[in-house]
C-alpha cells in the first residue's frame, strides 16, 4: 500500500563537501544559571534583549569577554608561553611610566616629559598641546581621554624613550620640555613624528615575533580614534549572549542582620532589594583565524594555544556579579565548534520563538534550524559538538570538551601550511 500524503515538509538531505580551508571558527553553546545577576545594567537591574517579541535576559559580549581576558584558571591566556601582557586604562602613561621613572630623575624633568607622553598616547589632532614647561598633568585628570589598550612591548618601548630622553635633559626642566614637544614632532597636517616613530618600533616589535598590544589586543582589538594606525582589528567576534526562553526574573528583597542589635530592636540593620534570574543562555563567538594569525605574526603555535584555552574558557569560566550571595558558577551543557570557509552565521533564529528553559529541548531546536541551514546552503562545515543532551546535531562528531579544545588547536597549523 503506498504511503498516505501528508502536507509535511521534506527537506532532502545536504550533500556533505569536503572539509574546506578553517577560516572560520563558530562557537555556539548553551550554558544555565540559577538566582543570578550575571550582568547588571545602569539601575543595577539584569540586562535583557526583546526577541521574537518576548523579553529575554542577557549578558552584553564586553561582560563576556571581560571574563574571560581576566580568568585566574588553568586554561587563562596567561597560562599561554609567549603571553604579553595588556592593560586597558586611561591613566597608563601616569601609573606605568611616570611613577616608575621618578626615583631616578628630579620630578620637574619628570613633569615636563609627563605633559607631552599623555598628550601623544592620549589626544587627538585637535587637542591643545602643552604649554606650561614643569607642569604635570595630574593623574587624575583623565576626564576626556579615551579608554586605550596597551600591551606591555609598547609600554616597555614607551618607557625607553622616556627614560632616554630624561637623560638627555641632564636635569634641565625647559629642556626636557623642548625634547618632549621635538619627540611628538606636532605636524601641521598628517601623523605626528611620534605616530610614524611608534610603528616604525612596533614593525620591529613584530618581526621580533612580540605581540606588540598584547594577547588580548591580538584576540580582541583594539580601536585608538585618533591614530587609525594603531587600530587592531578583532579577529574574535562575540555576540550578546541571551536566553533561549523568555526572561525568568524575580525580585528579591533581603536584610543585613545586625549582630549587636539589642532584645527590643528588630535585628534589621538593613533592608533591600536586587533582582534575579534564571535561564539557559545561547551564546555565539567566532574567529577570524587568518586574522588571528596576522595580529600575531604568523605564529600558528601562539594561535593554536590562544584557541585552545579560549574554547576552555566559554565552557567553563562563568560571567557574574554578587558572587558571595549568588555562586553564580556553571559550565556549558552544549559546545558546538564549525570550522569553514564560508560567511559565519549565528544560529539565534532557532530561539525566536521561545523554547523551554532546558538543555534537551533547546538542542532540538537548534538542530532543527540547523538541519534546515544545511539543506538551503550546504555550507559543508566541519562540526563538533560537546554535549549533556542525547539530542543528535546534524553533522556532527560527538567529543568530550578537551576533543573540541583539541581540533580547535589544530586549526591555525593547516591554514599556515596551506598558505606556504
Amino acid at each position: 500500500m503506498p504511503a498516505p500524503i501528508t502536507n509535511a515538509l521534506i527537506l532532502p538531505r545536504p550533500r556533505r563537501a569536503k572539509m574546506p580551508d578553517p577560516r572560520f571558527l563558530q562557537i555556539h553553546f548553551l550554558a544555565p544559571y540559577t538566582a543570578a545577576l550575571l550582568n547588571r545594567d545602569d539601575a543595577g537591574l539584569a540586562k535583557r534583549l526583546p526577541y521574537g517579541g518576548h523579553l529575554r535576559t542577557r549578558v552584553s559580549s564586553q561582560c563576556l569577554k571581560y571574563h574571560w581576558r581576566w580568568a585566574d584558571d588553568l586554561h587563562a591566556l596567561s597560562e599561554i608561553a609567549g603571553w604579553a601582557k595588556s592593560y586597558r586604562s586611561r591613566s597608563i602613561v601616569d601609573s606605568l611610566i611616570v611613577e616608575e621613572c621618578r626615583d631616578g630623575f628630579s620630578d620637574e624633568v619628570v613633569s615636563a616629559l609627563a605633559q607631552w607622553f599623555n598628550f601623544a598616547v592620549y589626544s587627538g589632532k585637535g587637542d591643545e598641546k602643552p604649554k606650561k614647561r614643569g607642569v604635570a598633568a595630574k593623574a587624575d585628570e583623565k576626564e576626556g581621554r579615551p579608554t586605550l589598550l596597551f600591551g606591555e612591548p609598547e609600554i616597555r618601548w614607551l618607557k625607553s624613550e622616556f627614560v632616554r630622553l630624561a637623560k638627555e635633559a641632564d636635569g634641565e626642566p625647559d629642556t626636557a620640555f623642548s625634547l618632549g614637544e621635538s619627540w611628538v614632532g606636532l605636524p601641521k597636517k598628517g601623523r605626528s613624528e611620534f605616530q610614524k616613530n611608534r610603528e616604525a618600533n612596533l614593525e620591529a616589535l613584530r618581526q621580533a615575533g612580540e605581540v606588540p598590544a598584547g594577547l588580548t589586543g591580538a584576540l580582541f582589538g583594539r580601536m585608538v580614534t585618533s591614530d587609525p594606525k594603531a587600530n587592531i582589528e578583532a579577529p574574535v567576534h562575540v555576540a550578546h549572549a541571551f536566553t533561549v526562553h523568555a526572561e525568568e526574573a524575580e525580585s528579591d528583597y533581603f536584610i543585613a542582620a545586625d549582630d549587636l542589635a539589642r532584645g527590643e530592636d528588630t535585628g534589621a540593620d538593613t533592608i533591600q532589594e536586587t533582582e534575579l534570574t534564571s535561564g539557559l543562555f545561547y551564546g555565539y563567538v567566532v574567529v577570524d583565524i587568518p586574522g588571528l594569525l596576522s595580529n600575531l605574526g604568523g605564529d600558528a603555535r601562539l594561535a593554536g594555544e590562544a584557541l585552545h584555552n579560549l574554547v576552555y574558557l566559554i565552557a567553563e569560566v562563568s560571567p557574574g556579579a554578587k558572587l558571595g550571595s549568588t555562586a553564580p558558577y556553571s559550565r556549558a551543557s552544549f559546545l558546538m565548534l564549525e570550522a569553514g570557509d564560508r560567511q559565519p552565521r549565528s544560529l539565534a533564529e532557532a530561539f525566536r520563538s521561545p523554547c523551554s528553559a532546558e538543555t534537551g529541548q533547546a538542542v532540538a531546536a537548534l538542530s532543527e534550524h540547523l538541519a534546515a541551514l544545511d539543506a538551503a546552503y550546504a555550507t559543508g562545515e566541519s562540526r563538533h559538538v560537546m554535549s549533556l543532551a542525547n539530542a543528535e546535531v546534524p553533522g556532527a562528531e560527538r567529543g568530550t570538551l578537551a576533543d573540541l579544545a583539541g581540533f580547535a588547536q589544530g586549526l591555525p597549523a593547516r591554514i599556515a601550511d596551506r598558505a606556504a
